[in-house]
This record gives structure tokens, C-alpha cells and sequence, in this order.
């Protein structure tokens, strides 16, 4: 949720200066494998740290919906290190972050911070926190353990104003990948759909749990110039 997250920081006097994303590598498979399994080309690297699921359509949020210099990594490292207190290791995903922020320091010298949406994670805050030390940056967490379960999720849909669709679904058997992927979220709340998962599963709202995953399609507060719309949906199912 790091355009919510964004909104906080904006209310708070911060200035959003550019944007960058760390995408997922794909599995590279090989021709015979190619041959029988065409679906599975689509597939991306699972990471422990950052959403993968959408990334394709993040530079469209953030040049042509947000018109904000768009700063990209390839994710090239692993969870080699997945103790809660991290330290620097190398061929660790983290460290893509630390060259990602490096590279975007050389052209925004001015950056003082870097806004992200962990709610309550303490491996992704304390991850980024580690790399926002070693550059001299302050690293923003607004919504870290924001309010209750339920709360966060009207705040970020009612109070931001966010739309966001269903992108990954990982949370049977209420969640299903047929039957949910690219659904509205909205819809899921005001339908009763989430509070009933969270009443059965002990699913949380926001997916905070992993349970599903999301693509902002619109933010009127920092979707300046257009909004996204999905004209096709592709399901793949990964059972790996």
C-alpha cells in the first residue's frame, strides 16, 4: 500500500519528489520446457521483501498517471538472509534496494527520504530502515501498525480514495484465483466478502498476510493525469 502510504507522507509536509520499483526476474525456462509449458513464461521469481505481482504496470501508474520520474531495478539477489535483524550480505535482495536508492540519489541529490507501505512486517521495515541508514536516509513508514485490521482497509480505500484490483491470490479456500483476480476491491469490502474471510480464516482485510496481492488502477490524489484500465485478464495458476 505505498500509494496510501505516499498520501500520509504528503499530509505530513513531505514532498514526492520520483518513484522506484524493484521488478521481478522471470523464470527463464528451457526450449523443451518452453515447448510443453507456455504458461509458465509469465511467471515471476516469488521475492520475500517486495510485491512482484503487477510490477509490469508500475511505470504507467507512475510516468503517464502520476507524471514522476520512474527509477527501476531488476531484482538479481535472493532471501539469503532471512534472520530478523538483517545484515548486509551479498547476492541478498536487499541489496538491490541499496543500488536502486543509490542510483536515484545520483540524479536527486536533494532526496532526503523514502516512503514505504509497511503496516506490519518487521522484516521489510527493518530491511529498508538498514538500507536508508547505510545512504543517509530517513526511511517513512506511515501506516506501520496503523489502527486496527478493518480500519486501515477503509482508510486506505475511503480516506485515500484508492481503487485497487485483485492481482494474486493466495488464500484458498477463500480466496480463489477464477473467481477473484481482478475483482475490485472495493467491491470485496462493501459485498462482505473480507469480513467474512477474516471471521472463518482469520484472513486480514488488507492482506497484510500475503492473502492477496493489489494493482492501484486509481489514486485521484496522485493519479494526475489518467488512470489504468485493465482491457484483458490473464489467470495463471502457480502451484510450485
Amino acid at each position: 500500500w505505498a500509494q496510501h502510504a505516499t498520501l500520509l507522507a504528503l499530509r505530513h509536509g513531505h514532498e514526492l519528489v520520483c518513484c522506484a520499483h524493484l521488478a521481478p526476474r522471470r523464470r527463464r525456462l528451457s526450449s523443451s520446457q518452453d515447448n510443453d509449458h507456455h504458461d509458465d513464461e509469465d511467471l515471476e521469481e516469488e521475492s520475500y521483501m517486495y510485491q512482484t505481482a503487477g510490477s509490469e504496470a508500475v511505470r504507467l501508474q507512475v510516468e503517464e498517471c502520476m507524471g514522476l520520474p520512474f527509477y527501476v531495478r531488476e531484482i538479481r539477489g535472493k532471501s539469503r538472509n532471512t534472520s530478523l535483524v538483517y545484515e548486509e550480505r551479498g547476492h541478498d535482495e536487499v541489496e538491490d534496494l541499496f543500488h536502486l536508492l543509490q542510483t536515484v540519489q545520483k540524479s536527486h541529490p536533494e532526496i532526503e527520504a523514502v516512503s514505504s507501505g509497511a503496516i506490519l512486517s518487521t522484516y521489510q521495515r527493518t530491511r529498508i530502515e538498514h538500507v536508508c541508514q547505510r545512504l543517509r536516509l530517513t526511511s517513512l513508514s506511515y501506516l506501520w501498525r496503523m489502527s486496527s485490521q478493518r480500519a486501515l482497509l477503509d482508510g486506505i480505500l475511503d480516506d485515500g480514495g484508492i481503487e485497487a484490483v485483485l492481482v494474486r491470490v493466495a488464500c484458498p479456500p477463500g480466496l480463489l484465483p477464477q473467481k477473484h483476480l481482478n475483482r475490485n476491491l472495493r467491491s470485496l469490502r462493501d459485498d462482505g466478502t473480507l469480513d467474512d474471510l477474516h471471521g472463518r480464516w482469520g484472513m486480514h482485510p488488507a492482506g497484510e498476510g500475503g492473502e492477496y496481492e493489489t494493482l492501484v488502477v486509481d489514486c485521484p490524489a496522485l493519479f494526475r493525469f489518467g488512470r489504468l484500465k485493465l482491457e484483458e485478464v490473464v489467470v495463471v495458476c502457480d502451484e510450485s
